[in-house]
């Protein structure tokens, strides 16, 4: 079988064609900053004991993140402060009330 001749003018419309990519440039989102202070603290502690109250049952942090409607950052600080006072304990990979 005979191959067809390509000039190099085609062949350059062909890979270009063919090449086509658009590049995404990443950027980071920001986030609202919230001073972390006792009171802030203390704030989520409350809010996490109340999730866990309310649920009666070892939840994950992602669930009590949910039933909050706080961040995942936010249940561990207050899980942080919750853990101190001995208030919530670790069940595998779940907490519940102590």
């Amino acid at each position: 079988m005979a191959e067809k001749k390509t000039t190099k003018k085609e062949a350059a419309a062909k890979t270009t064609a063919t090449k086509k990519t658009t590049t995404v440039k990443k950027t980071c989102s920001k986030k609202a900053t919230v001073a972390v202070t006792a009171e802030n603290a203390g704030f989520k502690a409350g809010d996490v004991y109340q999730a866990l109250a309310a649920a009666g049952s070892a939840m994950t942090i992602c669930e009590i993140a949910k039933t909050a409607n706080i961040s995942e950052e936010d249940v561990l600080l207050g899980a942080g402060w919750l853990f101190k006072e001995g208030k919530i304990v670790s069940v595998e990979d779940k907490v519940t009330l102590a």
